[in-house]
């Protein structure tokens, strides 16, 4: 008998362009997830309401994010790709686990604290119970294993508590998901001015997309911000410095890192040189999954059918846990 699969949930915003930070940080874990376990990939455009968007663009958003991940690897006939919208019981649970969480502690996470700052005419109730609908999308398919980074680490902290606190109350129904990588250290993809991680909406000359087209590419690159060099030999990289070696170790050959490095340590390293050699080797990176992508984004009858099926298969899923939860709550009256 075949052993079952864990199950593994992991959610993306339809905000913003996808990155070469998401990309490697996150999507190539997916690609590599489907094949070894049950993964759900929830397209989250409910969070996405929390900063109110122009809601005009959404789908437009979707479709592209869609495109992005299916051209990027992700097979709709391993794992389940869907709308979070197209799941009315995630928004079921949501209201049971509200029931469970408390202000105090909702008001203490860092990320409701980052948007207070942010967004100070805006901090809505759904703003404040973001982590329990984290929580509700986790919890709905009673994954065992949630891919985030570090800054999320919390939010699956709050899905455990919120778990604990439903099987104390009601009995067992939920496992308790626990964060989960590959082991090694996380990729950080470094902004090309060296200022922080790349970003989906921000710092947009600073950041390489999947959608950039080649010539963007190499200008990007080529204005990526460098320095006069090393003034002695086997000195530490800046971390802007750093970065772009980085970038050159995941989309170059091991002899082109080895030469660039040897000029480096040798005090001879050409920075023109070196992002010259950079940019081409990126545009034969990203070009292959802009090129895949742009052809699934055409076909809008496959989109179509990609969101139908992935809504069917998440709200089987869906529906079984909440049944359970019913029968432990006691809401099962026929």
């Amino acid at each position: 008998m075949e052993k079952k699969k864990e199950i593994v949930l992991s959610g993306i915003r339809p905000t913003g362009f996808v990155h070469l930070g998401n990309y490697l940080g996150a999507i190539l874990n997916w690609v590599r997830m489907q094949n070894e376990f049950d993964c759900y990939y929830c397209i989250v455009d409910w969070h996405s309401l929390t900063t109110h968007p122009d809601t005009r663009e959404i789908q437009a958003h979707v479709t592209r994010l869609l495109a992005e991940l299916v051209g990027s690897g992700l097979d709709p006939e391993k794992c389940v790709l869907y709308l979070q919208s197209d799941v009315p019981e995630i928004a079921e649970l949501y209201y049971y686990l509200n029931t469970l969480a408390y202000k105090g502690e909702l008001e203490k996470t860092v990320t409701f604290k980052d948007k207070v700052r942010s967004q100070p005419d805006n901090v809505n109730a759904a703003l404040l119970t973001y982590p329990v609908l984290q929580s509700a999308d986790i919890l709905i398919h009673r994954a065992a294993k949630v891919p985030v980074g570090k800054d999320q680490e919390q939010h699956i902290e709050m899905t455990r508590r919120f778990a604990e606190r439903f099987n104390y109350r009601y009995g067992e129904v939920f496992p308790l998901p626990q964060a989960f990588n590959y082991g090694g250290n996380l990729v950080k993809i470094m902004s090309l001015d060296g200022n922080g991680k790349m970003s989906k909406s921000e710092n947009q000359m600073n950041t390489l997309y999947l959608a950039d087209l080649d010539d963007l590419i190499r200008k990007k690159i080529m204005k990526a911000k460098t320095d006069s060099g090393p003034a002695t030999a086997n000195a530490a990289k800046p971390d802007y410095i750093e970065g772009l070696f980085g970038l050159m170790k995941i989309v170059s050959s091991a002899d082109t890192v080895s030469h660039f490095e040897t000029e480096f340590n040798n005090t001879h390293i050409r920075y023109g040189d070196m992002k010259k050699q950079l940019a081409e080797d990126m545009v034969k990176f990203i070009a292959p999954i802009r090129e895949r992508t742009l052809a699934i984004r055409q076909d809008e009858k496959y989109i179509k059918q990609v969101l139908r099926e992935g809504a069917v298969k998440a709200r089987a899923s869906a529906s079984a846990t909440l049944k359970l939860v019913r029968e432990a709550i006691g809401l099962n009256y026929y």
